[in-house]
């Protein structure tokens, strides 16, 4: 299909996916590695990750004309990835996605050669994390953490990555990950 690599990325909330993958990226600048940007039905302004905002209706009208190469719904919103990870991969790149764990086994399937990545922490790590963002209630959170160990059970072939001390060894890992060859 392509002589690039497709490298889906995943992790549960308080993680620090998003921290790992914006220092990956910045060490990896200028290789051939393609970070892809999702389109998202969030404001532009709420936070977290740089994505392209879309309306239901934007989303509804580029997914019915297959211009997502994946495309979920998760927490009230819609993401897509754009076919053009296709050409980039084709172009030879690694090509980084952050996507969704429940989405893993559609993807997989699209995609037979997707590599999957895991980022994740420890259960007290992710509670204290989860915590001290203070976005949830305490029942919220634990039941966050008990979802994470159900979809974390059964993820053969992912390369898991321990992010539950410093960053930099969790971004070490992954950008080795990210330098190797296509197979």
């Amino acid at each position: 299909m392509s002589s690039g690599r497709l490298v889906y990325v995943m992790g549960p909330s308080g993680a620090g996916k998003d921290s790992v993958l914006n220092e990956a990226r910045r060490q990896l600048g200028g290789s051939p590695t393609a970070f892809a940007h999702r389109y998202i039905t969030r404001p532009a302004d709420a936070g977290g990750e740089n994505h392209v905002t879309l309306s239901e209706e934007e989303f509804a009208c580029r997914r019915d004309r297959s211009l997502f190469l994946f495309h979920w719904h998760s927490h009230g919103f819609f993401y897509g990835a754009g076919i053009e990870l296709l050409d980039w991969m084709y172009r030879g790149f690694t090509v980084v996605l952050n996507g969704s764990r429940e989405y893993w086994p559609q993807a997989r399937e699209r995609i037979p050669n997707i590599e999957g990545v895991l980022i994740t922490a420890r259960s007290e790590v992710l509670r204290q994390r989860l915590q001290d963002r203070g976005r949830e209630s305490d029942a919220a959170i634990k039941e966050r953490i008990r979802r994470n160990t159900a979809l974390e059970s059964d993820m053969p072939g992912v390369r898991v990555i321990d992010n539950s001390g410093d960053l930099s060894h969790a971004t070490s890992e992954l950008v080795d990950f990210l330098r190797k060859p296509a197979p």
